[in-house]
């Protein structure tokens, strides 16, 4: 087993307001090896703010559609109080704005509810090995959207995009490894280059395009096309 899964961050916060997802997340975390006094579940945004005023918490599975108000609020105020929080958004919202405001707010990946419990539980762990889990479906929809026909005329690009640096070949191709969840290790391993190869052309990718985080790298990278 990898150090970083034998590992647990701890302790987990779990918002969510239906009973059955919230048996079924406590389920998966007990099967990868989390007990239950390690867990932390609330059903409202309220509760969720309040506890978080009482502990840090370390990991954090967060749904946006709460009955008293949007995850997305608690998603930022976790991240305030702690720039190391990792942040899961399991959502049945699939938007793409769903997805950019989550990131924005400071979530690490998001995955849909209904998505299996191993599909679940992969995005789990690639968050804990530094990975940054975007739903394959919604990711698919961004794609769409934002791709441009060979013969359509050149979209106009506003002075903050023209700024933008352009990423070489290998940045792109590690940026789009990095939106599918995979970690550095995981990068390297995939490309056969050294893992520090991969940290240098990630940082490269985080200066072109002013970012801090890997999250914010993939989603200003769909933003301006460049994915």
């Amino acid at each position: 087993m990898d150090i970083t899964e034998s590992i647990l961050p701890a302790p987990v916060l779990i918002v969510e307001d239906e009973p059955m997802i919230q048996s079924r997340l406590r389920h998966i975390l007990l099967e990868m090896g989390y007990s239950n006094d390690m867990l932390i579940f609330v059903s409202h945004l309220k509760a969720a703010l309040q506890k978080i005023e009482e502990q840090p918490v370390s990991l954090a599975l967060v749904d946006l559609g709460l009955p008293d108000g949007n995850g997305i609020e608690l998603i930022e105020q976790l991240r305030a109080k702690d720039s190391s929080v990792l942040i899961l958004v399991i959502s049945a919202w699939s938007t793409q704005n769903s997805l950019f405001s989550a990131i924005q707010a400071g979530a690490t990946g998001y995955v849909l509810k209904e998505r299996d419990d191993v599909e679940v539980t992969l995005a789990i762990r690639s968050i804990l090995r530094g990975g940054a889990p975007i739903d394959p479906f919604i990711a698919r929809e961004i794609l769409k959207q934002i791709s441009i026909p060979a013969s359509s005329p050149p979209v106009e690009r506003n002075h903050s995009d023209a700024e933008q640096e352009v990423l070489t070949h290998r940045e792109k191709e590690i940026l789009s490894l990095v939106a599918q969840g995979l970690s550095n290790r995981e990068i390297a391993e995939q490309l056969c280059v050294s893992r520090y190869t991969v940290e240098s052309h990630i940082k490269h990718i985080y200066r072109k395009l002013s970012v801090s985080r890997r999250t914010k790298a993939v989603s200003t990278a769909l933003h301006l096309g460049i994915l």
